[in-house]
Formats: structure tokens, sequence, C-alpha cells
């Protein structure tokens, strides 16, 4: 019985013509042969991004050309919000303004989307840009922008990190005595 469901399977996939060569990009987005890599529909570009985040008043927003160091994008931009539901909003007026952009098409492309259960840290890749939403704290504590520039810290002596590198020898705190050998 499996031979034979094997062996229909087979003269039915070796009858019908191969379908598009198609392979998945690593954002998520499936990208046919037959399309052109110069059509970018629903895909924002830089100018976009930075409108909507400047109508939904994003915080300290920060645009770093990544181009050089990796190949998924082009650039990285980080905005603050005041508050989670802030950073929500980011999100989803950057969703909603790849849907408007598509608006009658007959599929629809949207950016992934990370961490918007959370709302302290929010992903959107939309291919060329990938946004980065985060609330006051989780921007400095995560201080993206170090990361991605060359920009370096001044060199500040870390008083616990030096003082948890000194080789320390244990105390014999016990009350009991000794014993000579």
């Amino acid at each position: 019985m499996l031979s034979s469901l094997r062996s229909r399977a087979l003269t039915a996939l070796l009858s019908s013509p191969p379908p598009p060569l198609q392979w998945k990009l690593p954002l998520g987005f499936v990208r046919s042969s037959s399309s052109s890599s110069s059509s970018k529909l629903g895909i924002l570009d830089l100018g976009e991004v930075e409108k909507v985040l400047s109508d939904v008043k994003a915080d300290d927003v920060r645009v770093i050309p990544v181009g050089d160091q990796c190949d998924w994008t082009d650039y990285m931009v980080i905005a603050t919000g005041r508050s989670t539901w802030h950073v929500r909003n980011i999100a989803q007026a950057l969703i909603h303004k790849v849907k408007q952009k598509q608006k009658g098409s007959e599929r629809l492309l949207l950016p992934s989307v990370e961490g918007h259960v959370g709302g302290k840290w929010i992903v959107i890749d939309s291919g060329t840009v990938i946004v980065h939403a985060l609330d006051e704290k989780a921007r400095i504590y995560y201080n993206l922008e170090s990361l991605w520039t060359k920009e370096m810290s001044p060199k500040v002596p870390n008083q616990e990190l030096e003082k948890s590198l000194e080789k320390t020898r244990r105390r014999n705190n016990s009350k009991k005595v000794m014993k000579s050998v």
C-alpha cells in the first residue's frame, strides 16, 4: 500500500510542470525569479520611515547606515517611545503605511515584526530599513547605537569589573581550631 502511494506521488510529481523558481529571503519575504528585483512593492524606504516616525512623534530618532557592515539591510533606524503603548503605536503606524502603499495589489507583503506583545522593544524589518522602536529604559539599557556605529564610548575604568577580577584569598571565618597534621 505504501509503495503504491509513493509511486503515485512520484508519477504526479514527474508529470506536472515544475513551479517557478522561488527562494526565501532572510527577511521572510518570498521573491520569485519572474519578478524583477528593482520593484520594491511594500518595502518602505528611508524617507517614508522618517515621515511616519515624525508623524507619530517618536523621540530621539537615529538613522545609522549599515550597508557596509551587513548584507541584509542598508539602514538601521532606532527610535524611542515614551511608553509601551507609544512603542506599539510606532510599529502599528509603520505597518499601516505599508498596507496603504500596497492598496489594490493582489498580494500583500507585510514587514516582519518582533516583540509586539511585550512592547518594550519592537523590531520592524521592512527590507532595506530595519526599525528598532524601544521605550526609554530599554534604549538606555541595550545601547544599540554603540553596536552599529564606530563611535566608541570614552574609556572609563569600571571599578566593579576591576574589583571582580582581583584575586582575593578566602578568610577562614570558622570558629573551629585547625588541627595540625
